[in-house]
């Protein structure tokens, strides 16, 4: 018979051994080392979930090739607001990154972090043409100072020689290019951060334990009921602060804890699945991220892209991620997970925004059905030989979509990450997909600012902030000479190319 074992109590619980949450101890322990942490993974292993390399599909978003961060404005103009601040947010991470290799923290950045150029690549007249607006738009930015544009073919035969092999001469194209862009394996990031916090004596590190219910009690305090996935035993965890960084399934822990914020957020899940170049000879041909458009009604997490990896060290080559619908909300989830999430509070806006995205929906099940075949063809516009036989199909990890409440629609499905929290913010999650782990620190960051006021004001905090993320509440992109500085001292810790830093 499984036993409850007494009621223990921590500072903090952080729920889930993903990016968010590592990323969170991380900077928790930095900026007040005293407080007790207590980290929950539901599965045997740490970063098994959407921070796996093999399930991520974006490896170091900085807005410098992902066209959906720039979307074009009715008027025909380009929007860069998005691109600019997911720019911003990716140069916090690299800086705390950085202090951390500095500090001898994190070893080896060359583990997780090496320069990988970023490119967009476009087909037709039309995409051509809103490159060249994006294109110019963007170098009017700092942060973007140094992308290349071009038509001609031999410098994309230079860019990108495999994807230009038996390409028609004829064929409109176009291309960008950014050599600063970095490959980032967030799963060997996450487990250097967590074995750090494992050698401090008030961090505990639990796998196996999943939470099964979240309640408030008096004196502020949350109780968690934790059950052993191994034994069977049964645990009552007492914090004053939780944070849920469950990925796909913060939803349903957020919905469990009751609190008032949390009322009205749906999820809607997209699966995804890669095509995994096995053929080395192929795979040293490439070097670089590629990004496309996506198809009309395809969700941003599966803008078509031909990706330079590196993956234990080995490097790899993936085209995708082809998207697909699963009722799953985690890769090792249950497909009970979607009605399980639907509740009273929710199901008004859950219905409004899937009769508004029945597209999607549609377009959805036809990835679903599409044979490996199917998926080849895709991948022929970029690379035109393409062999099925040098290729094979990979599963990616699930994303949760939030949807909310709205005034004028009634639900809206948004593509991004969010953070809710309760009213005296000793409760957090984050829900949502891309561009999440690349701009995690600034989200943690500002988390805490929320959830600690008191400590985030103090002179203490704030100069210990600064030591992690010497800019920090600076704009980079509002000062050249300060974004220059910041990048060149970056890269040269985390051992990325000097030349690109410029």
């Amino acid at each position: 018979m499984a036993k409850n074992n007494n009621t223990k109590q921590v500072d903090v619980v952080l729920i889930g051994a993903g990016i968010m949450s590592a990323t969170l101890g991380t900077l928790i322990n930095e900026l007040t080392p005293e407080i007790d942490i207590e980290i929950l993974e539901r599965l045997d292993v740490i970063a098994a979930e959407s921070s796996d390399a093999w399930n991520n599909a974006g490896t170091g978003h900085s807005a410098l090739c992902e066209l959906n961060y720039t979307p074009e404005r009715q008027d025909g103009s380009v929007d860069v607001s998005k691109a600019i601040r997911i720019a911003e947010q990716y140069e916090v991470s690299k800086q705390f990154w950085a202090y951390l290799v500095e500090h001898g923290i994190l070893k080896e950045p060359e583990k997780f972090i090496r320069t990988v150029p970023h490119m967009s690549a476009v087909f037709g007249e039309k995409d051509v043409e809103f490159l060249n607006k994006r294109y110019k738009r963007l170098t009017q930015e700092n942060l973007f100072k140094g992308m290349r544009f071009s038509e001609d073919k031999e410098d994309l035969k230079q860019w990108f020689p495999l994807m230009m092999e038996g390409r028609d001469e004829d064929e409109k194209m176009a291309a960008t290019r950014m050599g600063i862009g970095t490959d980032v394996n967030f799963g060997a990031l996450t487990r250097s951060l967590i074995e750090n916090l494992k050698s401090k004596e008030n961090v505990t590190i639990a796998i196996n334990k999943e939470v099964k219910d979240i309640k408030s009690k008096k004196g502020g305090l949350w109780q968690l009921k934790v059950k052993d996935l191994k034994t069977g035993e049964k645990q009552n965890i007492k914090a004053r602060f939780v944070f849920i960084g469950a990925g796909g399934h913060s939803l349903l822990l957020l919905e469990k804890s009751g609190i008032p914020e949390a009322k009205g957020y749906g999820g809607f899940p997209v699966g995804g699945q890669w095509l995994r170049c096995k053929n080395p000879e192929i795979i040293k041909q490439h070097y670089g991220k590629v990004y496309g458009k996506a198809a009309v009604g395809a969700p941003p997490m599966s803008v078509p892209h031909l990706d330079t990896r590196f993956i234990d060290g080995e490097q790899a080559l993936l085209f995708g991620p082809y998207a697909g619908f699963s009722t799953k909300f985690l890769k090792k989830g249950s497909y009970f997970d979607l009605p399980a999430s639907i509740k009273l509070s929710n199901i008004g806006p859950m219905l409004s925004a899937g009769i508004d995205n029945l597209p999607l929906t549609k377009y959805l099940i036809s990835e679903v059905i599409k044979s490996p075949e199917d998926k080849l063809d895709s991948l022929k516009q970029f690379l035109p030989l393409a062999k099925m036989e040098d290729w094979e199909v990979e599963k990616a990890g699930q994303r949760v979509q939030v949807i909310k409440k709205d005034p004028k629609h009634g639900g809206v499905l948004e593509f991004g990450t969010e953070v809710v929290s309760s009213a005296d913010g000793s409760l957090a999650a984050l829900l949502g997909a891309s561009p999440g782990a690349s701009t995690s620190v600034a989200i943690m960051v500002e988390l805490l600012k929320k959830c600690f006021p008191d400590r985030a004001k103090s002179p203490e905090y704030r100069n210990k902030l600064r030591k992690l993320i010497p800019t920090w509440g600076k704009s980079l992109n509002d000062d050249a000479a300060l974004c220059h500085k910041t990048r060149e001292r970056t890269h040269r810790l985390l051992k990325l190319d000097p030349e690109e830093a410029v």
